[in-house]
């Protein structure tokens, strides 16, 4: 802790795990925290994170929770997708895009508030300290980033437990063991690693997926839908027009009743390690196949 922190933002979920930086940013630092909760279609409900906040001393004014599901779908999953941009030539980046837009709020949030510190709940051994730092750095390069998990004494699962039960954070009966696997979902997809996914060797098991109904359980006849570009961009499906958010929510609901977008994948990490993951990214798969198909047929000319 090389600097005196008076105010810093956290990327807070309402999770056991950033409600526990949360307190330990207010034990170890003496800083006070600025909460921000962003909705990006994870599928949970977010207002929660409000009152737990408050109840960990946050003051009210301090508390950010938005809606940015289209921010989200518009100006990062699309633009993303007019780029056809795939990770080793599978993963549709799914946790990726999300990282910049939270970076970009939480930065917003310090200025607006006058912090001098940005934090985020990202382990030491992933990419998501990456993506989170680059974009803090890239937006404010004086800002301090604070990443608990590379900081503090915590050695086992066990002793963070102890910090909560010492600071009164509520544990919910599902997290005093280890979890059979982690998960990040957003709008565009869910993301699964860990614990009954660590050997590649084994078949993931039928309840690690979440978003779509296996290939096998299918319907047997084809499901046929238009789609409508402008732009680059989609815009409607079967000629009804849809903001991003609502047209990738339906595109989702396809993908998931027909088995389309699952991908099991062993991949390379920007750290240096390995990692399987699985991942089901329904509404993206048929994004990307549809956009595919309509750069076929377009002319690449000059004006």
């Amino acid at each position: 802790m090389t600097r005196d922190i008076k105010k810093v933002v956290l990327a807070y979920s309402g999770g056991l795990d950033t409600s526990i930086i949360l307190k330990w940013l207010q034990t170890e630092y003496g800083a006070e925290v600025v909460t921000f909760t962003a909705d990006l279609g994870q599928g949970e409900e977010i207002e929660p994170a409000r009152a737990k906040a408050l109840a960990a001393g946050v003051k009210p004014e301090n508390i950010f929770i938005e809606d940015v599901r289209e921010e989200f779908v518009r100006d990062y999953v699309f633009p993303m997708f007019r780029a056809n941009t795939v990770y080793e030539g599978q993963y549709l980046l799914g946790t990726s895009i999300a990282r910049p837009l939270i970076a970009k709020k939480q930065i917003d949030i310090a200025r607006q508030t006058g912090a001098d510190a940005v934090s985020h709940g990202a382990t030491g051994k992933g990419n998501d300290q990456v993506r989170f730092e680059l974009g803090y750095y890239a937006l404010e390069p004086d800002i301090h980033v604070i990443a608990p998990w590379r900081e503090w004494d915590f050695k086992s699962r066990e002793a963070l437990l102890d910090f909560a039960e010492k600071h009164q954070i509520q544990i919910t009966k599902d997290k005093r063991g280890e979890a059979p696997f982690s998960v990040d979902a957003n709008l565009l997809h869910s993301s699964s690693e860990g614990k009954v996914l660590e050997d590649p060797a084994v078949e993931p098991p039928e309840f690690v997926h979440m978003r779509t109904i296996s290939p096998e359980a299918a319907p047997d006849e084809p499901t046929v839908i238009t789609m409508d570009f402008e732009g680059g961009d989609p815009v409607a499906i079967d000629g009804v027009r849809m903001s991003p958010a609502t047209l990738l929510t339906r595109l989702n609901e396809l993908g998931r009743d027909n088995g389309i977008g699952r991908l099991d994948l062993v991949e390379n990490r920007f750290v240096g390690m390995k990692s399987r993951g699985v991942y089901e990214t329904p509404g993206g798969t048929i994004l990307l196949a549809a956009h595919r198909g309509i750069e076929s047929i377009t002319l690449d000319r000059g004006s």
